[in-house]
């Protein structure tokens, strides 16, 4: 079972098939998809099918999704999570995507701070990465903002809709002395 994490503002937890529709809704929007490097969502199954191998990749130490709800409300406003997932090397990429409607409003921010803590102090990380799109100004800023190191560039290394784009490559490394 997923933990639950709380902030402020925000409850994340497990995704769950009740979700179904507003993940399929998130990731078949173009905005969201516009720098994340993913073909849209187009089904129901699809998207339940997605989120049983989320549980599953967490059961494997692969992976860990959860949606990102507002505190006292049901649907989610987004997701957040780790993927490449390494047990052995103590690592793990982050990825976070929420709906336009809640850009700007400081919750990536505050989700992004939780998943950190809880990769470092939980999950014994000690480097989380991120690959982010050289185009996605909100998500490099934020990055850089918490700490994260840009490490450099990676050449035509994601494709959305066909076009490649070059990625940042991010890190932040544990702190030895916490």
């Amino acid at each position: 079972m997923i933990p639950i994490l709380e902030t402020d503002r925000l409850v994340l937890r497990e995704l769950t098939e009740h979700d179904a529709q507003d993940v399929l809704n998130c990731f078949s929007n173009a905005d969201v998809l516009r720098h994340y490097g993913q073909n849209p969502l187009t089904s129901i199954e699809q998207v339940k099918q997605i989120i049983n191998n989320f549980s599953k990749n967490y059961d494997e130490k692969r992976g860990i999704k959860w949606g990102i709800v507002l505190n006292g409300q049901e649907g989610i406003i987004g997701t957040i999570g780790f993927q490449e997932w390494s047990t052995e090397h103590k690592r793990a990429d982050i990825s976070y995507a929420l709906f336009p409607e809640s850009w700007g409003k400081g919750y990536a921010k505050e989700a992004v701070n939780r998943v950190i803590s809880f990769g470092f102090q939980e999950m014994g990380l000690m480097r989380i990465g991120a690959v982010v799109f050289t185009e996605n100004e909100a998500s490099n800023k934020l990055l850089t903002k918490l700490g994260f190191e840009k490490e450099g560039i990676l050449k035509n290394y994601m494709h959305q809709n066909g076009v490649p784009f070059d990625t940042n490559v991010f890190s932040l490394i544990k702190d030895k002395t916490s």
